[in-house]
């Protein structure tokens, strides 16, 4: 249940006649995109997808796609940070540029009574400049810096993806007096969870364990894998998301028939480790704000996961899947309570519900 400022977020949210909300997705790895598709299914208002990447499959509102305003690795930029007010406005960048224009105008032909940022602080910048109100996909980690501090102060909401009760330590009041909690969530939230151990035809299995890595990059080698693999013979080791390993286009098998699932600490595969009610051993990776880091803190304060710094030796391996194979995976219910994207739509939807003078009806000052 969600109290005060959530509750009243998420009560008594019905769109507005004509309205849309906009939802910018980054397209660094796939948490983003996945996150988006989840709240639009759950949204009454209609959504307009901006991004790099390509429409999803399932997207039932329409899809702008923007030009990629990164360049090749090596070349240098001009100024990205201006003057570190921003984190990327380069000087000179024509896919910055172009994305840019593109956006802006789609707004001043959509009119959206919200946008959404998942996440970048010049998108957010660039709709509330135009006289839209924002909201913005929060992430751990110290967002203390300048950039972070202007879209989060700017946002009229800040949408959580973890529980209230594990909330980030060092945020000042004004950012936590309009965040909404709603939870962690995910493309699986929804679907039925096998009971633990359950196998079809396999009556007397090798335990499992799945390592799940992400789209977005991996610090952990095909060396490291293969050591604890043989280290471990008497475990069944399925790996995905690795370059060595072939894609599987829907985990959920995987990580249900798991006795034990080993993850970094972002927030799209913690939420799908969470879904599926498993054991799982967190091994956050370097990324910039600290934010697995500190998912990896709340976890562990949480007790909803074990937490290593780092990839463990060989010889740990043995002692750490047994160990971690007796912890409860119900405990998962606390982060991904199974209605994140849910809540997090109804906090998109309330203000299309009360549309900003000057909107549609201008008010007299």
């Amino acid at each position: 249940m969600l109290g005060g400022d959530d509750g009243r977020r998420l009560r008594g949210a019905v769109p507005g006649v004509g309205a849309v909300i906009g939802y910018y997705v980054h397209h660094h790895g796939r948490g983003h995109l996945h996150r988006a598709v989840c709240v639009a299914r759950c949204a009454r208002t209609p959504i307009t997808g901006l991004s790099s990447l390509p429409r999803p499959d399932g997207w039932a509102g329409d899809w702008v796609r923007l030009p990629i305003d990164t360049g090749p690795p090596g070349r240098p930029v001009a100024d990205p940070t201006a003057g570190g007010r921003l984190h990327w406005a380069p000087l000179g960048h024509e896919g910055l540029r172009g994305r840019m224009a593109i956006t802006a105008r789609w707004i001043a032909r959509a009119a959206p009574e919200l946008f959404v940022s998942d996440v970048s602080v010049e998108m957010a910048c660039l709709a509330r400049l135009m006289g839209v109100r924002i909201a913005v996909m929060a992430m751990r980690g110290n967002r203390l810096d300048a950039p972070h501090d202007l879209a989060y102060t700017m946002a009229d909401a800040l949408i959580a993806p973890w529980p209230a009760a594990l909330p980030e330590p060092d945020w000042p009041e004004a950012w936590r007096s309009k965040t909404a909690h709603v939870g962690a969530f995910s493309r699986y939230d929804g679907r039925p969870v096998p009971a633990r151990g359950e196998r079809a035809n396999d009556p007397r299995p090798r335990p499992r364990v799945a390592v799940l890595l992400g789209a977005g990059g991996s610090d952990v080698s095909g060396e490291e894998l293969r050591e604890a693999r043989a280290a471990t013979p008497e475990w069944e080791w399925q790996v995905l998301g690795h370059p060595d390993a072939p894609w599987c286009e829907d985990p959920w098998p995987v990580l249900c028939g798991a006795d034990v699932l080993v993850t970094h600490g972002g927030q799209n595969a913690i939420a799908e480790c969470a879904a599926a009610r498993r054991p799982t051993i967190c091994i956050p990776q370097d990324r910039p704000f600290g934010e697995q880091r500190a998912t990896g803190r709340a976890l562990a304060a949480g007790g909803l996961a074990v937490v290593r710094p780092h990839w463990p030796s060989a010889a740990e391996w043995p002692r750490l899947l047994e160990s971690t194979r007796r912890r409860d995976g119900s405990r998962w219910a606390m982060w991904a309570p199974g209605d994140g994207a849910t809540r997090a739509a109804a906090v998109l939807d309330a203000p299309a519900a009360s549309p900003v003078p000057g909107g549609h009806a201008c008010a007299s000052p």
